[in-house]
């Protein structure tokens, strides 16, 4: 995958700058520019579409509640009713003559009363069996039209219980027909019954609807239509419309339909009264493009705004890269003069932008050439004197190299002639002092084993030994085996046990201890100087380890220290360098690590 990448990018060394800058900004700005434009227009749409939907379903939600009010009102109505014995004594009593029973029509005003004192109340009337000898606009007879609808054999059927709600014709209104509650009234004390329908008002339920910003209706379970925004809608039957075809099962709630042709959103609410075996649905309808229209314009509007800065920025994006292809096309002929060995060209491209500046950097880097291709024919001509000096400093490197062998060469003559007389600790002396030199002046800048560093340590602590006693000073190694073969710079341990010898005993007359330790912890080889001396004040602590980055520090107690801590830091990283631990009265521990691979930090 990345040599792919690699590859692709590759390529692209090979377009013209021209051609980059043009691509770059049909990348970078034409196409997320389209796709933020697309993503903000359909979501404004989608979000407009959202609010017309949400206020029409609380719009429906609102003529839900309006409804069910009116509704209610006219239940409570047939309740009272239900229960008023002044009906029952009319409808059950026997009259002598027709004057009593004008009379007693006459009397009972309840049903005017109603009307008068509810609008949404549009008639009464009640349909009695047996029938009534004469009957007026309140109190019919049902006569075989009306025993034979399908209205009146429901209401006859269902308990007084249940209430019924039909769009049916008042035949005391000239026929028109009229949203009405239907309920049959039982007389159980007389073993009679009766048939009530109270008729609500068409105009109250129309003027529910005429404000309503989209089309919207009720209609009953049958589907008729019994009110609408639009009145001449009031009668007909929803199934004659586009999108009620899969309305009449669908429950409350938005969907999408085809509405004349054009993709509508039709909200549904059904409106279930108490008491009631059947109820009212509201609907409203609007078309999606009314909604959107204005979304649709605003969009047009943006996307041509949008097209033309595109269109003006492509023109100066061409016209920038023009310039700077040009530009940069006369100080590449520069540079293919230079490249044929013509040093003495000069760039002529003016200007204080990148190219300008590269341009005089470019001049100022052929002068500084020039300049020193000057200065090496001159130091060669330098080069001859200089190798007859170079020769007898070889000569007297050569000569400086016999001082050391000649006085390894006459201490190991000391040596021999101090075992032939007997004096074998002298001559363990002299032999340790000699090993001693000979690894310190062989060992150079080379790495060495941890093994050789330690052996170097021992001797310098058994000539110390001998320097003392015995009773003064005594050393112990702890050694880890598997840590012996790690590579370290070389003189790292020396010093710091010449420190624990020359400082931190320098003060103990008898029992002073210098004890090595050399261990391997998880990737590291972890070593430990420690002397039983009188340690160090926490102030001198704090002194020596600032002296670790001070290369200015002339202390002779530090310089060893500081050289040790330095070359750990700069051979493995700053958290290999030296740990200084010195609790009062209990002598000083000093501690470092090496990786246990051995490798420097880079």
């Amino acid at each position: 995958m990345g040599s792919r990448l690699l590859a692709a990018v590759r390529k692209t060394n090979n377009i013209r700058l021209k051609n980059k800058m043009i691509i770059s900004i049909v990348v970078v700005v034409f196409v997320p520019v389209l796709l933020v434009g697309s993503i903000l227009t359909v979501s404004y749409r989608q979000n407009v579409l959202d609010q017309a939907t949400q206020q029409t379903m609380n719009n429906v939600d609102k003529i839900k509640k309006q409804v069910t009010d009116i509704l209610r009102m006219s239940i409570e109505i047939s309740q009272n009713l239900q229960v008023d014995d002044r009906l029952s004594n009319l409808v059950n009593s026997r009259y002598e003559t027709t004057f009593d029973l004008v009379k007693a029509y006459w009397d009972f005003r309840y049903f005017q009363d109603y009307v008068q004192h509810n609008k949404e109340i549009h008639n009464v009337r009640f349909y009695t069996d047996p029938p009534m000898p004469i009957s007026n606009w309140d109190f019919l007879n049902a006569d075989e039209s009306v025993k034979n609808s399908e209205w009146y054999r429901e209401a006859l059927d269902h308990p007084s219980s249940s209430i019924a709600w039909r769009y049916i014709a008042d035949e005391t209104k000239g026929n028109r027909p009229f949203l009405s509650l239907i309920r049959r009234i039982d007389f159980p004390l007389y073993r009679s019954h009766g048939v009530l329908v109270i008729d609500l008002d068409q105009n109250v339920l129309n003027e529910l609807l005429s404000q309503e910003p989209f089309d919207t209706m009720i209609f009953d379970s049958e589907g008729l239509i019994v009110a609408a925004k639009y009145p001449q809608w009031v009668g007909r039957n929803i199934d004659s419309m586009d999108f009620a075809k899969d309305l009449s099962d669908r429950p409350a709630g938005a969907y999408e339909f085809d509405y004349e042709g054009q993709l509508s959103k039709v909200v549904v609410e059904e409106v279930n009264p108490p008491y009631s075996r059947n109820g009212l649905k509201v609907v409203s309808v609007f078309t999606i493009d009314s909604i959107v229209s204005d979304a649709n314009r605003v969009s047009r509007l943006g996307f041509t705004i949008i097209a033309a800065s595109l269109s003006i920025a492509l023109v100066l994006i061409y016209i920038t890269s023009s310039f700077l292809s040009r530009r940069l096309l006369l100080l590449n002929k520069v540079l293919s003069k230079v490249s044929m060995g013509n040093l003495n060209v000069q760039s002529d491209v003016d200007g204080n932008d990148e190219i300008g500046a590269l341009s005089k950097q470019f001049n100022h880097m052929l002068a500084s050439i020039r300049s020193l291709m000057d200065q090496v024919r001159e130091t060669q001509m330098q080069k001859n004197l200089l190798e007859l000096r170079q020769r007898d400093i070889k000569l007297k490197m050569m000569a400086s190299q016999i001082n050391p062998h000649f006085l390894f060469n006459a201490l190991e003559s000391i040596r021999m002639k101090a075992f032939v007389k007997g004096e074998k600790e002298i001559s363990n002396v002299v032999h340790l002092l000699g090993k001693l030199m000979r690894r310190s002046i062989e060992i150079g800048d080379r790495k060495i084993t941890l093994e050789e560093e330690l052996d170097i340590a021992r001797c310098y602590l058994e000539l110390q030994k001998f320097r003392f006693d015995d009773e003064r000073l005594t050393y112990r190694l702890q050694l880890d085996p598997s840590a012996m073969k790690v590579q370290i710079p070389p003189l790292i341990v020396q010093p710091i046990v010449e420190n624990a010898v020359v400082h931190g005993l320098e003060e103990v007359e008898e029992s002073g201890i210098v004890m090595i330790e050399a261990r391997v912890e998880s990737d590291r080889v972890i070593i430990t100087v420690e002397d039983n001396g009188c340690g160090i004040p926490e102030d001198k602590v704090r002194e020596i380890e600032h002296s670790f980055l001070d290369m200015e520090d002339a202390e002779e107690h530090r310089i060893g220290l500081r050289n040790v801590h330095q070359r750990l830091v700069l051979t493995y990283g700053e958290e290999f360098g030296l740990k200084l631990e010195c609790p009062p009265g209990s002598g000083t521990r000093i501690t470092f690590a090496i990786p246990l691979g051995g490798n420097s930090h880079v």
